[in-house]
């Protein structure tokens, strides 16, 4: 039997590409990683952030839609991204960081049981900042042209959390189609992981009742989760159906083949494979430097750029 390595990524919307690239790049110290198109609507950019190769498990991704609205806060919505660091020390690092760039964040706290603290990006989308204490996926890369300290450096994904009505309906889902393990919980929270005593696949499921969240700006898209390989999906494709869930089947997103489905709540999950990655159409330093489209979609590259509004850094024009 298969069992999940963690999270791959996690997709949200944002307004504005360059405000987006400014924040994830200049503030937060990530690479960006891969400009791409939404494959199923070519029109908006899909952007990606991470490690230095944007390893699974480190990456975040957007899509842009320049008439978005805000975002109406609600239940059965992923909530809030957890974003693993080194240390206590980093915590500090980062509260002083964010107070030089004008960053809403909170005090230093605890959060799933773990040193933290809280944040949010320009548009509203909610973060936590959490102490990984080595507890990293071992393929993440140290991103030598950040900003940020190395011994300070986000490290990927870590807590995710889930906002349902229904907090069972979900861990089950979880617990017995995908082997997370349930290290706690209370009438109304809990907290799963997809390796026991790993940070790095750990969900906090929160049950809160009241109206559903309304997507716009800052909202969150989706949580991918890893396989390995192609065989691995396959297996979760057969699972997700056995459960009752619709499956999407497999999908060749190039840089990855994925299938999707929403569990009872209506919590969009994508399952996604670690290979072949982001460097199958680039090498590592022209990561994120221009506008890559999977093959099926190169015939059409300038109708597609011709609709794209240029990404700008510093003043200056850079993409596409």
């Amino acid at each position: 039997m298969f069992h999940i390595p963690g999270h791959h990524h996690i997709s949200m919307i944002t307004k504005n590409a360059s405000e987006n690239n400014h924040f994830y790049t200049q503030v937060l110290g990530l690479r960006r990683v891969k400009v791409s198109v939404n494959q199923d609507d070519p029109s908006m950019y899909h952007l990606f952030y991470g490690d230095k190769t944007g390893s699974p498990g480190t990456e975040l991704t957007f899509f842009e839609i320049p008439q978005v609205g805000r975002t109406y806060r609600g239940t059965n919505a992923i909530t809030r991204i957890g974003l693993l660091v080194p240390s206590k020390d980093s915590l500090k690092y980062w509260k002083s960081r964010f107070e030089e760039y004008g960053v809403k964040h909170g005090e230093i706290t605890m959060y799933a049981k773990r040193p933290a603290l809280k944040f949010e990006d320009p548009e509203g989308l909610r973060f936590v900042l959490v102490v990984s204490n080595g507890e990293k996926v071992d393929h993440w890369e140290t991103w030598e042209k950040s900003d940020v300290p190395v011994e300070h450096q986000i490290q990927g994904m870590g807590t995710i959390e889930i906002t349902v009505r229904r907090l069972n309906k979900l861990a089950r889902t979880l617990t017995d189609m995908f082997g997370f393990v349930g290290v706690s919980q209370t009438e109304d929270e809990a907290i799963f992981q997809s390796i026991k005593g790993e940070v790095f696949g750990e969900i906090i499921v929160k049950q809160i009742d009241g109206p559903s969240e309304k997507p716009g700006r800052g909202s969150i898209h989706h949580l991918a989760i890893r396989a390995k390989n192609d065989a691995e999906l396959a297996y979760w494709d057969e699972r997700v159906k056995k459960r009752g869930f619709h499956s999407t089947g497999i999908v060749d997103r190039y840089y990855f083949k994925s299938l999707y489905f929403r569990e009872s709540n209506g919590i969009l999950f994508e399952i996604a494979t670690d290979e072949p990655g982001f460097t199958v159409d680039s090498n590592v330093d022209q990561l994120g430097t221009k506008l890559d489209l999977p093959p099926f979609l190169e015939n059409r590259r300038e109708e597609i750029e011709a609709k794209l509004s240029p990404i700008e850094e510093n003043g200056k024009k850079i993409l596409p």
